[in-house]
């Protein structure tokens, strides 16, 4: 049985309690752009639940601005893929070792992790071994692709906080302590501000607006914005009145994006921070596979979804992969995400059409936005399924009902006294003829 945590007053007694009594010490660890994010609501949720709280750890620009002193910018390690992070082990194992310190000095209320889950499995083992309970908060996707783990998550996590419904059953089914909060990216959607003068001047243009999203990693938009823009020549060359624009995570990657198209020949602009707007204004996006898939459900933009990668990276994971699709959105609207068929032979049967490949499937992906452009029945008919999903899971109030559980649950959790950091020894006694001289 999932318990869901319901928007409204909650239960908070034992929060009450524990506000009277001392101070609270929280440490977080998220290293993605995104669980920056997520961590930074939620750390200003616990501060508007509990005035006297310090929040330190690993995170983001987002999460020290919201009032989290950082040990270190995680975000800036963020890396995927096995090789890569052998490239940067000696740094994440520096990191563990600085956390093990402050657990054993400093000794915080409690450990909330955030997706990140190479680097923060090492975190949720130190914080065990010194007896800190440990909380998940936007756990890793272990039900997609590596579902052993589920018995490292029943070792090392006491509180599982799952974002999706089916994540949450699937947890509890496989007896760990979860609870449903609600997917985090939603309260990151529903206060965004628009830019109204950057809206009213693409506006004034005329043809249809495709808008590209290479991704929030460098080895991303390296991965899938050439395959991106060959699917865009295709395109204008169906569409000719067909507009392109990039929204680029960061400044280095509008740099990339500027060399690639101009290596292309298309007229594609470029901008930084207009990520939201861009989505608003376009008729239908391509996009590279990840939480954004969930921005575009809110936005209800019909989306292609891409995501290359090498050809032994595309095995294992045919081995491993063990969800229909690789989007959230997808598996979201799929009757039974964990269903055995491959959703490769039909992509246009999903919600967001997806290509996780290792070829070049910029001819697919180019017949998919041209269909939608070329036929306002079925771009409509898409944006009302969409809508229905969202009204549906685009619920607000994750990082509220995270911290409301984080403080409740803490508030009542039994002392637990820590594993000594060394093996003790018994002392050895000396013995006289077979017999304990102590005992003698």
């Amino acid at each position: 049985m999932v318990k869901r945590l319901q928007a409204g007053k909650p239960d908070v007694r034992g929060v009450t309690k524990m506000e009277r009594s001392r101070p609270l010490r929280l440490f977080l660890s998220a290293g993605e752009p995104s669980g920056d994010l997520h961590g930074a609501n939620l750390v200003r949720q616990l501060r508007e639940r509990y005035a006297d709280l310090e929040v330190v750890g690993y995170g983001g620009p987002q999460m020290a601005a919201a009032g989290c002193r950082l040990h270190e910018d995680l975000t800036a390690l963020a890396v995927m893929w096995f090789f890569r992070v052998l490239l940067n082990l000696h740094r994440f194992l520096g990191l563990v070792s600085r956390a093990d310190r402050y657990f054993r000095h400093q000794k915080p209320d409690a450990v909330i992790l955030i997706d990140y889950p190479g680097f923060n499995w090492w975190i949720a083992r130190r914080a065990k071994a010194h007896g800190i309970p440990v909380f998940y908060f936007a756990p890793p996707q272990i039900w997609a692709w590596a579902r052993w783990r589920v018995k490292k998550m029943r070792r090392l996590v006491d509180h599982v906080l799952c974002g999706l419904p089916f994540e949450a059953e699937w947890f509890c089914r496989h007896h760990c302590n979860a609870v449903l909060v609600g997917h985090p990216f939603f309260d990151e959607v529903r206060p965004a501000q628009y830019d109204g003068a950057f809206l009213d001047q693409y506006r004034c243009e005329t043809g249809p607006l495709v808008t590209i999203l290479p991704g929030s990693r460098t080895q991303e938009v390296v991965g899938n914005l050439e395959m991106m823009l060959r699917a865009a020549g295709r395109i204008q060359a169906a569409v000719p009145d067909v507009r392109f624009a990039i929204a680029a995570f960061k400044p280095m990657h509008a740099e990339m994006a500027a060399d690639e198209v101009s290596a292309s020949g298309l007229s594609v602009r470029i901008h930084v921070g207009k990520t939201p707007e861009l989505m608003r204004l376009s008729d239908c996006c391509m996009a590279v596979s990840g939480s954004v898939s969930l921005e575009l459900l809110c936005q209800t933009k019909p989306t292609v979804i891409l995501y290359r990668i090498g050809r032994v990276a595309y095995l294992v994971q045919a081995i491993f992969r063990k969800v229909k699709y690789i989007t959230l959105v997808n598996l979201l609207a799929a009757e039974d995400p964990f269903s055995d068929s491959a959703a490769d032979e039909h992509p246009e049967q999903a919600m967001f059409p997806e290509f996780l490949t290792c070829t070049d499937k910029s001819e697919a992906i180019a017949a998919q936005v041209i269909q939608w452009l070329k036929d306002p029945i079925a771009l409509g008919q898409r944006v009302e399924q969409l809508s229905r999903l969202k009204a549906t899971v685009a619920q607000g109030g994750a990082a509220g009902r995270a911290a409301d559980y984080i403080l409740h649950a803490l508030a009542n959790e039994p002392a637990k006294s820590p594993r000594p950091h060394f093996p003790v020894r018994p002392a050895l006694e000396p013995v006289r003829n077979g017999v304990s001289v102590r005992n003698a």
